[in-house]
């Protein structure tokens, strides 16, 4: 089993050109996909949803992992846990950085099943508080 991780998936999701947001999106996310951010639920095409138009906003940036945790469950699939920093060029030239909490599951496939997650803007203005949710 190979198992994704964060930046890997953000990467993908995000800085990505060479594929589309639907190979990202099955390489690195099960098809029962779920995802809390800040308190707000979205299945997968709500997620999808939210990157389709976070895409539109980005030009580029990095995923800075400061601490990563697996845990494989016997049976298969497994739990995941990050900290990881999200450094955005928007289009508009301005940046943005987030430090993001991450708790999640693993498909026995090794993709995420569900990720519940908390942010903390560290730089951008009060319109991109919103950034890791909006649609």
């Amino acid at each position: 089993m190979t198992l994704t991780g964060i930046e890997a998936a953000l990467n993908d999701l995000l800085f990505n050109d060479e594929i589309t947001l639907q190979e990202a999106a099955d390489r690195h996310f099960a098809p029962e996909y779920r995802q809390r951010t800040d308190g707000q639920w979205a299945d997968r095409a709500e997620f999808l949803e939210h990157i389709t138009h976070v895409r539109t906003l980005v030009a580029g940036g990095h995923v800075e992992v400061h601490e990563e945790l697996y845990e494989e469950l016997y049976g298969g699939g497994g739990k995941y846990a990050d900290r990881h920093t999200a450094h955005i060029t928007k289009k508009d030239g301005s940046t943005v950085s987030m430090e993001v909490y991450v708790f999640a599951d693993l498909t026995p496939d090794g993709r995420f099943g569900r990720i519940e997650e908390t942010t903390l803007m560290l730089r951008g203005s009060d319109a991109d508080r919103g950034i890791g949710s909006a649609r």
